[in-house]
């Protein structure tokens, strides 16, 4: 397999990741074939996924306004991915412009376009980390030098808690970044489930087990109480279509196809 000018000589092209698969969902063209073959192997077995990352997407971007909204003006966007429209910075940037962001990926071509992206933007920055270590994250110096970490921060999940075993204690990273916000910080998750489609998330998972991210599904109320220590805000923990959505249509009448559970909650 040929590698693309933009790929770093230090991945693995031949092995799927799940970043550049939802790349890929999203009609984005920073994918390998590997990439490719496994998300199409997955729409196979979940011809939603497509609409599924979209809704995903739509609900980030409704958090973020309402965050602007909230007066929140400090986002760490963990399990960022790559860059395609409609990113925090964006869409914080456009209504607040004294608005900060910091991106954090451990995929290196999320990353290398997300700096690429950023060149001239002193208000905003990505860095490779691992989600799993949030410690190293909130030290990083980097992070450190945007975010103030005394005023309030809206910590984003958004579709990356599903990439993390129970193994590695997500409640655990929450209880971390928890303790390093300011009062006032807000917390925005969303997850894959497959509580109404289980045979077609078994399946999802069976392929994503060979990428460098397994998945793990989780429940309405397994993901509830990942909000510990940050009370969930209205309308709770809900279908992403159904988290403030601009209108009824952008709703539908199934929005449990998409798959994904959505919430935000807030420090107090």
């Amino acid at each position: 397999m040929d590698r693309p000018d933009w790929a770093p000589e230090d991945i693995d092209i031949e092995r799927p990741s799940a970043a550049r698969m939802y790349d890929y969902y999203l009609g984005g063209n920073h994918n390998f074939a590997a990439d490719r073959a496994a998300a199409q192997q997955v729409l196979a077995a979940i011809p939603d996924a497509s609409l599924a990352a979209q809704a995903n997407r739509a609900f980030l971007r409704r958090a973020v306004r309402f965050l602007i909204d909230a007066g929140v003006r400090q986002f760490l966007d963990i399990g960022s991915g790559i860059p395609t429209i409609g990113n925090v910075h964006e869409v914080a940037q456009q209504a607040a412009p004294d608005a900060r962001v910091v991106y954090v990926d451990l995929d290196p071509v999320a990353i290398a376009h997300s700096r690429q992206l950023l060149a001239g933007n002193d208000r905003a920055t990505a860095i490779q980390a691992d989600g799993r270590h949030p410690g190293r994250i909130v030290d990083h110096p980097d992070v450190r030098t945007l975010l103030d970490f005394d005023q309030p921060v809206a910590v984003m999940m958004v579709a990356m808690l599903h990439f993390v075993s129970d193994e590695d204690d997500p409640a655990g990273m929450i209880r971390a970044l928890h303790d390093t916000v300011a009062s006032g910080s807000y917390l925005v998750l969303s997850h894959g489930t497959s509580e109404n489609h289980p045979r077609e998330g078994a399946a999802g998972k069976a392929v994503y087990q060979r990428t460098a991210s397994p998945l793990t599904l989780r429940t309405r109320a397994e993901l509830a109480a990942l909000f510990a220590g940050f009370p969930v805000v209205p309308p709770g923990v809900v279908w992403a279509p159904q988290w403030h959505p601009d209108s009824p249509a952008e709703v539908g009448e199934h929005p449990e196809t998409t798959g994904i559970l959505a919430g935000v909650g807030r420090k107090e």
